[in-house]
């Protein structure tokens, strides 16, 4: 959940319709008395699903429902959303990658990259503590296949479900790239997943792999978001512990 806050905190912000006039954009529909600029509505669709919405609020500011406690509570609450984005994008700022920051990404990570697959899987998502993934792990690394798995989780009344999926190395959890990259068709491997386990085993995977090149705008991207999130994480740090924080009894650390 706070990797989340923190990411919705970094995304750049666009501008509104004032701001947008006095920059001189063009403006591309009028609703009453509010234009609508390119920059806001970039497509034909997005401009409908604008105008739509600003014919609702017009009616809800004509009702003044602005002034209702619940509405006036979520608009403060958006209004201070939009303020600690803006400071965290004035704190983060663009956080462009070097080319030699890219070329390290990419070599560290070959499963990713230079050795890059497509992974046909079996899963079994189990529900189990975590004290027991070691003995699953150990019980299954035993069986000759994912229905024998199956079947003595059963025996065990353990709670699983079964699915079967073709994702690409992107798309694995990055902690379970470096073992799942090892394995051959018909290996079987365990990994921490919540709320208890997957054991997933490698039906089959296909070579795909991306050169520097091809890869390079994805880690650029990818390390500009973590870039952000560092110094937002840092920046919160700092003004955590410059701030008096006080707490009503029943939020306080026990």
């Amino acid at each position: 959940m706070r990797l989340a806050f923190l990411l919705l905190l970094v995304v750049p912000l666009g501008c509104g319709n004032a701001d947008a006039t006095r920059a001189g954009m063009r403006v591309v529909a009028k609703v009453n008395d509010t234009e609508i600029s390119a920059a806001e509505a970039v497509s034909a669709q997005a401009l409908q699903e604008i105008i739509e919405r600003e014919l609702l609020a017009q009616k809800a500011l004509e009702a003044h429902l602005e002034r209702e406690p619940k509405v006036a509570e979520a608009i403060e609450s958006a209004r201070r959303q939009v303020l600690a984005s803006a400071w965290l994008e004035r704190v983060a700022g663009p956080a462009r990658s070097t080319r030699e920051e890219v070329r390290a990404f990419y070599a560290q990570n070959p499963a990713l990259f230079a050795e890059r697959r497509i992974y046909r899987l079996r899963e079994l998502a189990v529900s189990a503590p975590a004290e027991l993934l070691d003995v699953l792990r150990s019980e299954i690394a035993g069986v000759s296949g994912l229905d024998e798995a199956a079947a003595w989780l059963r025996q065990r009344k353990a709670k699983f479900s079964v699915t079967a999926s073709v994702q690409p190395a992107e798309q694995v959890p990055l902690a379970w790239l470096p073992q799942l990259a090892r394995m051959k068709p018909g290996d079987i491997a365990v990994f921490a997943a919540p709320p208890g386990a997957s054991v997933i085993q490698l039906v089959h995977a296909d070579e795909a792999p991306l050169s520097e090149q091809q890869a390079a705008p994805l880690i650029e991207q990818f390390l500009a978001g973590r870039k952000r999130m560092e110094l937002a994480a840092a920046e919160l740090q700092r003004l955590r512990g410059a701030a008096r924080i006080d707490y009503a009894d029943e939020f306080k650390a026990r």
